[in-house]
């Protein structure tokens, strides 16, 4: 099987460096001029699925990845939303700074140890219904078909970490910039080779993507 792990385009919250997490914030028009890109990237690929978070700004990167003609197989799957901050969201890191933080510099330095506050997931919390979720969308691939995946940066993350084989502490020893390709090819989810990690060529020059401040 094949898949195309997608992130999804910015948002003015990636922007300013605000902590979203499953807030339903839009792909601003950057982003969108991304999704477009990424799409013209995508245009002779064969496609066979797609799923996205069912969170406005990955669904409508799929759809403008995929295009008019096969948006129709777009399915949305909620194991698939970006990590829930608690009552992080909507703040800047110097907001968090000020009222959490040993928590931030955990998050910062130890992110497998952290639980987001106020009813907020952990990484384990993303990657169990992440994984259920790809799990789902792959049931019964060929070998030869695709699968195109969107998601988010902590999705995305926690995916790679269990496919590279190292653990959740390392979570920030690669990027996922807007709109980035990770590849992954093997037999079986158990089985997947990363193929490409973090490709935004589509938009943005080698050593030239967007650094963002918060997930």
């Amino acid at each position: 099987m094949r898949i195309v792990l997608a992130r999804h385009g910015e948002t003015a919250w990636n922007a300013e460096g605000r902590y979203q997490g499953q807030e339903d914030i839009p792909l601003s028009p950057v982003g969108q001029a991304q999704a477009v890109s990424l799409g013209r990237r995508l245009e002779s690929l064969p496609i066979d699925r797609a799923v996205a978070s069912p969170l406005s700004r990955a669904r409508v990167t799929a759809e403008l990845a995929l295009g008019a003609n096969r948006a129709g197989r777009l399915q949305l799957d909620p194991g698939l939303a970006e990590i829930n901050h608690g009552s992080w969201e909507g703040l800047l890191a110097g907001e968090i700074h000020a009222r959490d933080p040993e928590r931030l510099r955990a998050w910062r330095e130890q992110p497998d140890t952290v639980r987001m506050p106020d009813g907020g997931e952990s990484l384990q919390d993303v990657f169990d219904r992440a994984w259920d979720a790809l799990a789902r969308a792959v049931d019964g691939l060929t070998g030869e078909q695709t699968l195109l995946v969107v998601a988010h940066d902590a999705v995305n993350r926690v995916i790679l970490c269990r496919v590279l084989g190292i653990p959740f502490s390392r979570l920030w020893s690669f990027r996922q910039a807007p709109t980035t390709l990770n590849l992954l090819e093997g037999p079986d989810l158990d089985r997947l080779e990363v193929v490409r990690l973090n490709d935004c060529a589509h938009h943005t020059p080698l050593f030239g993507e967007a650094v963002h401040r918060a997930l």
